[in-house]
């Protein structure tokens, strides 16, 4: 009983790594819970065979607990995707695979990292700022929101 009940509070330590096409149903999965149009699984697994897409994830135990996908083109990246499972949310998880995706970017030549994100979406665009990206651009009615509202894109950097 006194190892069940230690077994219940123990801290699981996230296991951050490389993703790679096996991961393409979880991330999927993950996807179409964070975001309000999925990406499918043939979508990720094209993705995570592409030699030009830089993907890590985030495993608790033996679930994901998140993931970010990145595209590098000309000495730059665009992030695709950052997702965590909302039981993570808050956690920290997003900014240790952030951190994480941007030392890989780093070390493989990439000068400047892209992303675009919802105006209006506070966490996310708390945790970027706090990961030293900056607002470089806008693009008005890109997102549609559930209520059929159009929001604006931010556009942030990051030099690195």
């Amino acid at each position: 009983m006194k190892g069940f009940i230690a077994r219940l509070f123990a801290r699981v330590e996230p296991i951050l790594s490389e993703a790679g096409p096996r991961d393409a149903a979880a991330l999927a999965a993950l996807h179409a819970t964070a975001f309000q149009r999925g990406w499918s699984e043939d979508e990720v697994e094209r993705l995570l065979l592409d030699r030009h897409v830089v993907a890590h994830r985030a495993m608790i135990g033996s679930a994901l607990g998140g993931f970010i996908l990145s595209r590098m083109a000309a000495g730059e990246a665009e992030i695709l995707s950052l997702a965590v499972a909302q039981r993570w949310r808050g956690r920290g998880l997003g900014g240790r695979l952030l951190e994480l995706h941007v030392r890989r970017l780093a070390g493989l030549g990439v000068a400047a990292v892209y992303l675009e994100v919802e105006d209006g979406n506070r966490p996310a665009i708390r945790l970027y700022g706090r990961a030293g990206f900056r607002e470089v651009g806008r693009r008005p009615g890109y997102y549609t929101q559930q209520s059929g509202a159009l929001a604006a894109a931010l556009v942030l950097r990051r030099d690195l």
